[in-house]
């Protein structure tokens, strides 16, 4: 009897090279595993019916052997079973991904998780474009600009964490539809509040929303890919974050200059033209959760998880969508069995009966936190640690000196404009006017020890205007608007203010005798900066265009010279690029550094994130990708903050800084493993 067992058990499936073979049965016999195959065992396209799986085998073992169950087994022999069936898995499904070619599947998929990095893209740059309108419509100070402009920062740094998290846990397309339905919804909501904390909040959510799609869209893509198309079509995909800089440029230059595109409810209620820029910039992100719904999820992320039918459905799916773009619809999908990897993992499942309906999805939301933040702890392992620990000093350099830079730069231009504004301004001394009527603007003058009686201000406008130890008397201000204008040490007798936005805060040491203020024009009282707004979108405009050329550059070259090498050799030249900048004194020395700049670094932004991608695990890869972007975004905060406060007072300090960090980025990013030949674990 025991060798009769023996022989059945070998007779119910034969595996070899990694596939089951099913037994000889007589012609009367047949079960619904031999369905869909022909006398010669060939599998009719379209067919999947009854291909046993590894589980089933295992089952039918232990009924005729005796064996110990998991639950008495330890942990390590489980990790350490479940480690190999991975590394069987990592070769297997690269072999099934070059039988399922490169073509029409991998494209469609690399547009619809393009626009999701356009959406990404547009997130950082609409902040800075609304805000010249946005600071008029809001009141808002410069704490408030400055908070305004790192808050996105601050959400898709959370975002990164949490959603890069829960992708491994919860899926690849599931996050991603998260992810891009919250910014949509929160940058929505956000072009129509008119509270400047609302507007906060809204831009915080939508920035955590869109922070967790870079991680989610390079695992997804990346496990579609084989190893030597990896590299090159990541770098490719990178191109769309330009294209949302481009896009956001254009739309900006071409919405917010027309401040009749908008409408008013009241005098309460405005929607401004910067508000339908807002709701422009939105479209990628809804166009690409739209386009999202017909993609599938990761099979890789499926076999990670035992859903091996539904991963073999989706590669065969791949594979023949491949084989009819290429004019072979009749070739056949081989692959009949994927091994699974051991699963470990302890899920806890709440009965309907248990507990209420919110307790029960406290337990379930706890749970799966929990699982992220073990994975968190996993990429500190043994393993890991030292990878991480470099990845994540090269991440934070990185973002340090190109976040910094990208703020200082346009803060350099706008301090040369000042400058040279100023040494254009006109001064008037000991000028003495009566019975004159000004109706025309007044722009960057000094007025000292001037008298002016019985004059009228009428229908006027104050540009950069400072009246200094002057005297007016019996004069009439009515209709009038100034901008960055004041008395200082001036005595003022028998004059009226109608109609003005001159406040109280403008009169510095002034002495007010029978003064009157009548009608005050409502609105804040504070003094906006004169942008140039065409010089503003131009700046951005080319800085997104100027990546371009290191675009193309890096996808060509990502397989051929390697990513550790075009990871530390782009950063040692965006060093040295830096180092010129001691030499820009001027508005167009400064534009063409900046476009260099970017050009240079662009292509170790590109290797980072494939080399992320490539040197963690399946179930642990859009975790390790969150952290390491998390990272990223906190060097962007700290290096906004940093160089800002420099502008004006020396060069000396951001362009040492931004050029050390790169260089020690740099040196220690050659230190990093190879990816280049490795398959996708």
């Amino acid at each position: 009897d025991g060798y009769r067992n023996t022989n059945q058990v070998s007779d119910d499936y034969r595996y070899q090279d990694g596939n089951y073979d099913e037994p000889a049965q007589e012609e009367d016999a047949q079960s619904d595993v031999t369905e869909g195959h022909d006398e010669d065992d060939e599998v009719y396209e379209g067919e999947y019916q009854g291909i046993p799986h590894p589980d089933d085998i295992k089952e039918k073992q232990k009924k005729r052997a005796p064996a110990v169950d998991d639950e008495y087994r330890d942990r390590a022999d489980l990790m350490a079973e479940r480690m190999e069936d991975e590394e069987q898995l990592a070769h297997q499904y690269e072999n099934i991904i070059e039988e399922c070619g490169h073509g029409r599947f991998q494209w469609t998929l690399f547009f619809v998780l393009g626009l999701a990095l356009m959406a990404d893209g547009v997130e950082v740059f609409v902040v800075g474009f609304v805000l010249p309108s946005a600071e008029k419509d809001m009141c808002l100070s410069s704490s408030n600009k400055g908070m305004l402009g790192l808050i996105v920062y601050l959400g898709m740094m959370v975002g990164a964490v949490l959603l890069g998290g829960l992708a491994d846990k919860l899926g690849r397309k599931q996050c991603l539809i998260i992810s891009l339905a919250i910014n949509a919804a929160f940058a929505f909501l956000s072009s129509f509040v008119q509270g400047y904390g609302f507007f906060l909040f809204c831009r915080l959510i939508s920035g955590l929303g869109i922070g967790g799609t870079l991680p989610i869209v390079f695992a997804y893509f990346s496990e579609f890919l084989s190893r030597e198309k990896r590299g090159e079509h990541l770098s490719w995909l990178c191109m769309f974050w330009m294209i949302g800089g481009i896009y956001a440029s254009a739309m900006a230059w071409s919405i917010i200059p027309h401040y009749g595109w908008g409408f008013s409810m009241g005098t309460k209620y405005h929607f401004h033209s910067w508000r339908v820029f807002v709701l422009v910039c939105a479209l990628p992100c809804i166009a690409s959760l739209v386009a999202l719904k017909f993609m599938p999820e990761s099979p890789r992320f499926l076999l990670e998880i035992g859903k091996h039918d539904e991963a073999w459905m989706i590669l065969k799916q791949v594979h023949d969508t491949n084989m009819r773009a290429k004019g072979d619809p009749e070739r056949v999908f081989t692959v009949s069995y994927i091994k699974t990897p051991k699963q470990v993992d302890e899920f806890i499942e709440i009965q309907s009966s248990t507990g209420t309906w919110y307790q029960r999805w406290l337990v379930r939301i706890t749970t799966t936190l929990k699982q992220v933040w073990d994975n968190v702890l996993y990429c500190l392992t043994a393993q890991y640690r030292m990878n991480t620990l470099m990845l994540a000093v090269v991440w934070f350099t990185m973002a340090l000196s190109y976040y910094g830079l990208i703020v200082w730069f346009p803060d350099m231009i706008r301090y040369f404009q000042d400058e040279a504004y100023e040494s254009r301004v006109k001064i008037f001394d000991e000028e003495e006017v009566s019975h004159f009527t000004f109706n025309f603007t007044l722009e960057n003058q000094i007025h000292r020890n001037g008298e002016y009686r019985n004059d009228k201000f009428i229908g006027m406008k104050f540009k950069e205007v400072r009246f200094e130890d002057s005297l007016f008397e019996d004069c009439y201000f009515e209709d009038v608007r100034s901008s960055e204008t004041f008395f200082e040490n001036c005595t003022i007798i028998s004059t009226v203010f109608y109609n003005t936005d001159l406040y109280e805060h403008k009169f510095i040491n002034c002495r007010l005798i029978n003064t009157t203020f009548m009608k005050e024009k409502e609105g804040c009282h504070i003094d906006f900066e004169e942008d140039n707004d065409f010089l503003i979108y131009l700046v951005s405009f080319l800085g997104s265009l100027s990546v371009l050329p290191g675009n193309i550059i890096s996808a060509l070259l990502m397989d051929k010279v390697g990513r550790i090498k075009m990871i530390g050799g782009s950063m040692l030249i965006s060093a040295v690029c830096c180092f010129f900048l001691f030499f820009g004194n001027s508005e167009s020395a400064m534009i063409g550094w900046q476009c260099l700049f970017c050009g240079a670094s662009i292509a170790a932004w590109n290797a980072l994130d494939v080399i992320t991608v490539e040197l963690y695990p399946t179930d642990k890869r859009a975790t390790a990708f969150g952290i390491l972007n998390g990272l990223c975004k906190f060097g962007a905060i700290l290096g906004n903050s940093i160089f800002s406060s420099f502008v004006g007072i020396t060069k000396v300090v951001p362009i040492l800084l931004a050029s050390s960090a790169l260089v020690g980025g740099g040196l220690l990013a050659l230190r990093l493993p190879e990816t280049r030949e490795q398959v996708l674990m």
